[in-house]
């Protein structure tokens, strides 16, 4: 079960606030404030308080995003700075400044929504069964897991939904003047037609000849370049539900009871396809309107109940629904609780080929006809033999995991100087694997061997300096991984000798781009002094017609000078260094031409697309309004206490 909740993020959040965040306003957190000193807060907003345990877990959380998503392109230090911790505390400060303002204005969110809302969490949605009803007791146990109740994820779901009001009423109310849609088209839609110069650097490698002073000075000061990271050469061993969910061979009875036991799993649901012909009401008409209404409903229903052959051409002249109307009135085929109740009611008691009388609901007047009836089917034990072999499989295999998790912990920690131990007693295979600190971004997903965790614990100093085993790491996914070191190879940089080609390669490299460069910005300076020089045309590729929205093969990197350039002056030129240390590159600006009109459609994206900005400046310049009137204290975020209080 708790493996379960580990793999659903959200609503693990959803719990976490619930406990952790004095926004919430659902824990009396506040009531702890006399506890501590403000060493041990991290700020205060209002009369909630953010201690530093908080912001520590949610920097923590932070980090481990970024090291997931970088791999081994992840720096530390570039994300353990003042700035970094700054912008962590300042998002946890606007999460509470919301709340207050939440709570000051008494705004809430309905039942429907809190339930639809708690519906699309992935770990409740999945104990929908299929044939609609739900699993309320794994609901009840999910929850009792981490000491929740259903009122209270109810509330916390509530409290999110409204606090959302605030920011959403203010982006919906952004408006853009159509004149700066249009503007903006006849941007999108220019036409600029380029030719371009490339002056490359591996043209210039021939002119580059570096001294060994030169050799060497470019190794003192690219010391990182050359320097091998940290290794490790590890066996680990894996105790996964996957598996032991191979070993498991359910008998034939059991298979047989597990369908009996489950057979409303394996029952469709009946359907009907109908048609239908209506004739709407307003909410608000009046008497005399609705009875019009119903007469010409009753009208319409004397002539199909006449000729029940017309009922597909009386729609499509009569009926005032405008998504079945021109299909004859067909709505396709449809189960219970997919329409309104006094609809499906009747379309339910008909048989095929039937005529319903009127059937009156909030939309209007209806006559159905019912054009085909398919009854409940329950799948036979043959078709769905193999998915209940793997049902068991799995549920014997994660019962067995269950059983296993505590005895491999304990194996791994006592018997700390092998792997052998656990293996024997659990049926497992010691691996080898060679490691970095970081993860491997080319590495096969799911190798355990390759997941942050492990690693962390690999790296870890009594893992790396004792030879101890890792403690059983849960990696999710009901899977347990522990590991040793076999050998461990430091951070090393080779001696220049040993590295002495490579690193002239990489001086040749940066010295040709730097000629590049230098070549081009010189020509560039020329062509712009003197446009009609022959010269000025010389070398450069065919005219290519590009638009902000089609490049025409010319570098990314180039877009942007290009359409900056004054189109005043033609020919214009502008100049760029390639990416990569690639060289140079030159383009001549020949001819600007508008762009033609956009469609309606295309109008719209655009101006739709413009208040989506507008909307989030106004939204940013509601939450500092609201930070602003709000009394913040921010004390120190490093080790020595200090203060900062905001108006």
């Amino acid at each position: 079960m708790l493996d379960f909740i580990r793999s659903h993020r959200r609503l693990m959040m959803i719990i976490l606030a619930l406990f952790v965040v004095p926004g919430l306003g659902l824990v009396g957190i506040q009531g702890f404030r006399g506890m501590f000193d403000n060493s041990g807060n991290a700020a205060k907003v209002g009369s909630d308080v953010i201690t530093r345990q908080q912001f520590d877990a949610a920097l923590r959380d932070q980090t481990d995003r970024a090291r997931q998503m970088l791999g081994q392109s992840y720096d530390p230090k570039t994300f353990d700075t003042p700035a970094m911790r700054q912008s962590v505390l300042d998002g946890m400060i606007q999460q509470r400044v919301v709340g207050q303002e939440t709570r000051r204005l008494n705004l809430t969110a309905s039942d429907e929504a809190v339930r639809n809302a708690i519906m699309a969490i992935p770990a409740i949605a999945a104990l929908k069964r299929p044939d609609g009803s739900f699993d309320a007791a794994t609901y009840q146990q999910l929850l009792a897991a981490q000491g929740m109740t259903g009122p209270q994820l109810d509330a916390s779901e509530r409290f999110q939904l409204a606090s959302t009001q605030i920011t959403q009423n203010i982006g919906q109310s952004a408006l853009l003047p159509h004149a700066l849609a249009q503007r903006l088209a006849a941007l999108i839609g220019q036409q600029r037609d380029v030719q371009g110069l490339v002056l490359r650097a591996a043209d210039y490698r021939v002119r580059v000849q570096p001294s060994e002073a030169e050799i060497k000075r470019y190794y003192d000061d690219h010391h990182a370049e050359f320097t091998t990271p940290e290794s490790a050469t590890i066996q680990y061993v894996v105790l996964s539900s996957a598996s032991l969910a191979q070993s498991v061979k359910p008998s034939e009875a059991d298979v047989a009871k597990y369908y009996q036991d489950h057979l409303s799993q394996y029952r469709t649901a009946g359907e009907v396809r109908a048609s239908h012909i209506l004739i709407t009401v307003d909410k608000n008409a009046s008497a005399a309107q609705r009875a019009a209404a119903k007469a010409k409903a009753n009208d319409i229903l004397k002539q199909v109940t006449a000729h029940p052959d017309q009922f597909a051409a009386l729609a499509k002249s009569d009926s005032q629904d405008p998504g079945s109307a021109a299909k004859g009135g067909d709505l396709g085929y449809f189960g219970r609780g997919m329409m309104l109740k006094p609809f499906e009611d009747a379309a339910f008691s008909l048989q095929k080929g039937q005529i319903s009388p009127l059937v009156e609901t909030d939309f209007g007047y209806h006559i159905i006809e019912v054009t085909d009836v398919k009854p409940p089917v329950t799948r036979a034990l043959a078709d769905v033999h193999d998915d209940i072999v793997h049902a068991l499989q799995n549920d014997a295999a994660a019962k067995r995991y269950a059983d296993d998790i505590d005895g491999f912990s304990n194996t791994v920690y006592e018997q700390a100087d092998s792997l052998q131990p656990a293996a024997d007693k659990f049926g497992l295979t010691i691996q080898t694997a060679s490691v970095t600190r970081s993860p491997n971004p080319a590495a096969q997903a799911g190798d355990p061997a390759n997941n942050a965790k492990v690693l962390a614990a690999v790296f870890g100093d009594d893992v790396l300096k004792n030879k101890h085993n890792t403690a059983a790491i849960d990696i999710g996914n009901k899977t347990q991984v522990a590991a040793r070191v076999m050998q461990y190879k430091p951070v090393a940089l080779p001696p220049l000798e040993q590295v002495r080609e490579a690193v002239r390669n990489k001086l040749v490299d940066a010295q040709a781009a730097e000629l590049a460069r230098k070549d081009g910005t010189a020509r560039l300076q020329a062509f712009e002094k003197s446009p009609a020089d022959p010269a000025a045309l010389t070398g450069f590729s065919p005219v290519a017609k590009v638009t902000r929205s089609d490049a025409q093969g010319v570098p990314a990197a180039a877009m942007g000078p290009i359409f900056k350039a004054s189109a005043a002056k033609l020919p214009a030129f502008v100049g760029i260094d390639l990416p990569d240390g690639g060289g140079y590159a030159i383009y001549r600006i020949n001819q600007v031409t508008a762009g033609a009109p956009v469609d309606a459609a295309h109008m719209g994206a655009i101006e739709q697309q413009l208040a989506q900005i507008s909307a989030q400046g106004e939204v940013s310049a509601y939450l500092a309004a609201l930070r602003k009137r709000t009394k913040v204290k921010i004390y120190s975020l490093d080790s020595a206490p200090a203060e900062n209080t905001e108006p």
